[in-house]
């Protein structure tokens, strides 16, 4: 009995770390040829070893609309802003200067929203690159990092994509009261983005300077095929609502057999995380520990929102901004083809596709990703007319070389 109940528990394992990653619960992982011991001492060292995720800022709280804290860590710019030149009426980005001062521009802050069972964490590259030169605004959404676990949900209510906009809406109340933002989401924090201009437009037209899409969908998400055979993405679409529900009925016992399929479970993340096999193995350890941080029970009460998301009309708030819509050439969970979508919706934003890269391409190859904001972040303070900051220069010249 009780070997039958651990071999259930390793089948729950495995079908886990296949549905955290956004896989099809039947796809084969090439075995590694050294022993699970070896591996497991790697995988230790690396936990031990690896600075990513450690960078930290001011915190803060603030309330969502059912009373979920949401936290947040706000970094200031080492620059000051300079005077102002007069800007067109209709944006609140003027200090309004003493008596007989000239007028200060208001600096510009940079709000990044994480993906789907990640956390404010996966922006480590871009919050490396970005420190000091612009005021940024990192949080972890609702039941994700050191966000309470949402009370909706605890009490039995469903995640939603608008629900997470409210909750954006929240934190910029909180965190940026005043002053121009620009606003970047990765997978989910891209849905999350548009959610909140579908609901606060008036918001959008006033503050927002900037935007960026990064590895993320407007919609159509349940036609997507995950890189398997029509067959298989259509048992997929069928049988993963069931099993996440059931998943997260038996939450301690998968999370018990986690640990008995870390093998299984990080194939699955190289796979559907990364395009390219040179990806440094501190980076793909990185991202298989935010991934394992994510409960299943709340793995399994957002999954279902993806599958209704249709943004697609939320995206005409932005169309006169600037913007960056970018993505891997070879992501499999928002293909490379909902970007171009995005894209063609947004006449003032850049497309930017990445060769080789997969979903996280913000951790596989952050130089391209840190240049490209960089150069959003300039084209926005550009647009508010406030002075670019040197180390957004430094960036982007980095880009010409």
């Amino acid at each position: 009995m009780a070997e039958a109940k651990w071999e259930r528990a390793g089948l729950v394992g495995a079908a886990i770390g296949v549905v955290a990653a956004g896989a099809a619960a039947g796809m084969a992982i090439e075995r590694a040829t050294v022993s699970r011991s070896v591996r497991r001492e790697a995988r230790l060292a690396l936990d031990a070893a690896g600075p990513y995720g450690t960078l930290r800022g001011a915190p803060g709280t603030t309330a969502a609309e059912d009373g979920t804290e949401l936290y947040y860590e706000v970094e200031d710019a080492a620059e000051p802003p300079a005077p102002a030149v007069p800007q067109r009426r209709g944006r609140g980005w003027l200090r309004r200067p003493a008596k007989g001062a000239a007028p200060q521009v208001r600096p510009v802050t940079v709000v990044f929203c994480h993906g789907y069972c990640l956390n404010q964490d996966s922006w480590h590259f871009q919050r490396a690159a970005l420190r000091g030169a612009v005021r940024a605004v990192y949080w972890d959404q609702r039941s994700h990092g050191r966000s309470e676990r949402g009370r909706d949900q605890a009490a039995g209510g469903p995640v939603t994509i608008d629900q997470l906009g409210r909750d954006l809406k929240a934190v910029l109340d909180a965190a940026v009261p005043e002053g121009p933002v620009v606003l970047v989401g990765h997978s989910m924090g891209g849905m999350t983005v548009m959610a909140l201009a579908d609901q606060f437009p008036d918001y959008v037209r006033e503050r927002v300077a900037g935007v960026a899409f990064l590895s993320t969908s407007a919609g159509k998400l349940a036609a997507v095929t995950l890189g398997l055979p029509a067959a298989g993405a259509r048992a997929f679409r069928l049988l993963a609502p069931g099993l996440l529900r059931v998943l997260g009925r038996q939450a301690e016992l998968v999370e018990r057999a986690r640990g008995a399929t870390a093998d299984l479970f990080t194939g699955v993340v190289k796979r559907y995380s990364f395009g390219s096999d040179d990806v440094d193995p501190a980076v793909q350890r990185f991202a298989e520990r935010l991934i394992e941080d994510t409960p299943i029970d709340v793995v399994a009460e957002f999954y279902p929102a993806f599958t209704t998301h249709d943004k697609a009309e939320a995206l005409a708030g932005f169309d006169a901004l600037p913007g960056l819509v970018l993505a891997g050439e070879k992501d499999l969970l928002t293909p490379s083809a909902h970007s171009a979508e995005i894209a063609e919706k947004l006449p003032g934003a850049e497309l930017v596709v990445i060769d080789g890269a997969g979903h996280l391409v913000i951790l596989e190859r952050p130089d391209l990703v840190n240049r490209a904001l960089a150069a959003l972040v300039s084209h926005a303070c550009d647009a508010v007319r406030a002075p670019v900051p040197q180390g957004l220069r430094d960036l982007t010249a980095a880009a010409d070389k």
